[in-house]
């Protein structure tokens, strides 16, 4: 008899027929038969498939591998739905009801895509939902609910444009509806969608919308607007004109607006937005007119109070200080942030003993403000470090659970993408009162990053040596010693750029433990005279530490060893530090870091400084003191 077998390799033909000694469940046999049987899915072999598969039921990543089938034999409704009972507390049953239900959809099977539907926030199954409704004869539930997809300034996915379509062709659709996703589609600068919005308006309407998309694109155009008087809309196209021109000309948009603010008509909403807009544009840009715009604004949130405090410190004018730190809330104030700025106006303003008695209280908070407060009294910094203990025996059950069983085998085949999403997917099944335990596991199979999120997550910030690990201390040591850093600076940025994680990749494209772009890798090893490997090579921790070090010391010795500015520039780039530097005189360190406009740079540098202090008690060393890393930051 001639055997016959589908091309997947030699191997995997005799493994099929001849499988006694090799299908046995040995864990790396196993491995090796899933590989096998992936390969077979690749190459449509069902042959090969079924009969390798069928010696892994018990092994724990079955549900993923018939997953890689089913998702390539949609048709196949009764393994589907066989699949979705069987396997529906997987991470994978979730994914193909998804592909299914595309399919169902894409086949016009909407009496069996209404029946498997389930609630998700895949926006593009929400669309097919209730376009099954309408072609079912529901119409009038799908175009109501369909109100609800429509009022967004983003295109929506494609899938959704049957639904949008009948809605738009319907009387559900008012000129009101249209006009609200216009503005919207404008605010995200989205003027495709707004150009196709603006044809669904009747001839009078057009020319109006065509006039607002010509301020969009050219907002000086908005200095003739005495052709708008006349109704809100007008008003809005004034405004909306002025907010853009203060991305490019915030000067010229507050004289605009000063100007024809009580001219135009206008409805009072708009008109806050915008002149709050305008002062934190003020605030933001170091402007000295910030504060006393933002003291003017009848509608304060969260967002302008603060501003208006770093307003009065960027002037340390310390009784504005003082007044702008009292119209915090009361929740605000407790904050270790604006404590330890209650107590430096108290010092500035003579109140000595109430100021040094906030920072004797703040010296207990193990953080930036905590550590800066401490210095000024003369403690030593509080660490507060009371490590979890988890009995072996706890951790060993919970590995044990299915679903840390598939992301222990996903991480045994390399696959660190796949097991990240397998972990997260895990720690939503979990009582919080586990996620300690979860951490602790994930801190044992040394998976940093996993370990630090999930301590975050079980509301657990003092076990020290899991939220800030060693790992990579000897390349740590070796660059800091070549660029005499301190090791406990490097592994503060480390920290707050990865934490930890060496395969880490930013939507942006920086690479590694240090999140090096790939273009300033090749300027640094140019800079260190050597040869460029490939941009992956980031992802090696040798690598990375050392054009990190290296790149971190050339920012240090560009701004004169001041550490701020080092680690601002680190984070948002040297020229934008240089257009942060005062105009015209020294400003304390502490107020510098208070007044970065960038919400991420000044959240970095705080975080970079006080997890080097965490990190310099981890290492058990007392070289650094937070005051005498931050002297006064020159003018430019």
């Amino acid at each position: 008899m001639t055997i016959k077998c589908m091309p997947v390799n030699l191997l995997l033909c005799c493994l099929v027929f001849f499988s006694s000694p090799v299908f046995s469940n040995t864990p790396d046999q196993q491995r090796q038969n899933f590989l096998l049987a992936e390969k077979s899915v690749e190459q449509d072999d069902d042959s090969a498939f079924i009969t390798i598969s069928s010696t892994l039921v018990d092994y724990p990543l079955y549900p993923y591998l018939q997953y890689q089938w089913l998702k390539k034999n949609l048709p196949q409704t009764d393994k589907i739905l066989a699949f979705l009972s069987n396997f529906k507390n997987t991470r994978y049953a979730d994914l193909l009801r998804s592909k299914w239900l595309d399919y169902l959809a894409n086949n016009e099977r909407w009496v069996d895509f209404l029946r498997y539907y389930q609630a998700s926030d895949n926006t593009a199954l929400e669309c097919r939902f209730y376009w099954a409704h309408y072609k079912t004869g529901d119409q009038q539930f799908a175009l109501n609910e369909a109100k609800r997809l429509w009022a967004v300034g983003d295109s929506q996915p494609k899938e959704c444009d049957p639904l949008l379509s009948a809605l738009a062709l319907s009387p559900v659709l008012t000129p009101d509806m249209i006009w609200q996703r216009f503005e919207l589609a404008l605010k995200k600068d989205n003027r495709s969608l707004a150009n196709y919005l603006k044809n669904l308006l009747d001839k009078p309407s057009q020319a109006i919308a065509e006039v607002w998309l010509r301020v969009h694109n050219e907002p000086s155009l908005i200095e003739g607007i005495v052709l708008l008087s006349g109704d809100d809309r007008h008003g809005r196209i004034f405004a909306h004109g002025v907010d853009r021109m203060a991305n490019s000309d915030l000067d010229l948009a507050l004289t605009v607006w000063d100007k024809g603010k009580h001219t135009i008509v206008l409805n009072d909403q708009t008109a806050q937005q915008l002149e709050r807009r305008l002062a934190l544009a003020l605030a933001h840009a170091q402007d000295k007119r910030a504060y006393d715009r933002l003291n003017q604004l009848q509608a304060i949130d969260g967002e302008v109070r603060e501003w208006k405090v770093r307003a009065a410190l960027l002037e340390l004018n310390w009784p504005n200080v003082t007044h702008a730190l009292a119209g915090l809330t009361i929740e605000e104030k407790q904050m270790p942030q604006w404590q330890y700025w209650q107590a430096r106006s108290l010092v500035e303003t003579g109140n000595v003993p109430q100021g040094q008695s906030i920072y004797n209280r703040l010296s207990e908070d193990r953080s930036y403000y905590g550590f800066m407060a401490a210095d000024l009294v003369n403690k030593h910094y509080s660490f507060a470090n009371k490590p979890v203990f988890i009995a072996e025996n706890v951790l060993e059950e919970l590995a044990r659970t299915t679903d840390f069983k598939v992301f222990q085998e996903l991480t045994n085949l390399n696959r660190e993408e796949e097991a990240k999403r397998q972990w997260w997917f895990a720690l939503k099944k979990l009582p919080k009162e586990q996620l300690i335990v979860a951490a602790k596991l994930a801190q044992q199979w040394r998976w940093d990053q996993i370990a630090i999120i999930t301590l975050v997550k079980a509301d657990y910030w003092d076990d020290l040596g899991l939220r800030f690990p060693v790992t990579y201390l000897n390349q740590v040591q070796i660059n800091a010693y070549l660029q005499d850093l301190d090791p406990a600076i490097i592994f503060g940025l480390i920290r707050q750029e990865s934490m930890l994680d060496k395969s880490a990749l930013s939507a942006a494209g920086a690479r590694g433990l240090m999140q090096i772009m790939p273009e300033t890798g090749r300027q640094i090893a140019r800079n260190l005279n050597e040869p460029w490997k490939a941009d992956d090579s980031l992802f090696n921790p040798d690598v990375n530490i050392k054009y990190g070090s290296f790149y971190y010391k050339q920012l240090l010795n560009r701004f004169d060893g001041h550490f701020a500015l080092a680690t601002a520039a680190y984070n948002a780039g040297p020229n934008r530090v240089i257009k942060w530097l005062p105009n015209y005189r020294s400003l304390p360190a502490d107020v510098w870091i208070e007044t970065i406009p960038y919400k991420e740079t000044r959240k970095y540098v705080t975080s970079v400084l006080s997890y080097a202090i965490i990190y310099q008690q981890l290492l058990q060393k007392s070289t650094i003191k937070m005051t005498k890393l931050l002297f006064d930051v020159r003018p430019r």
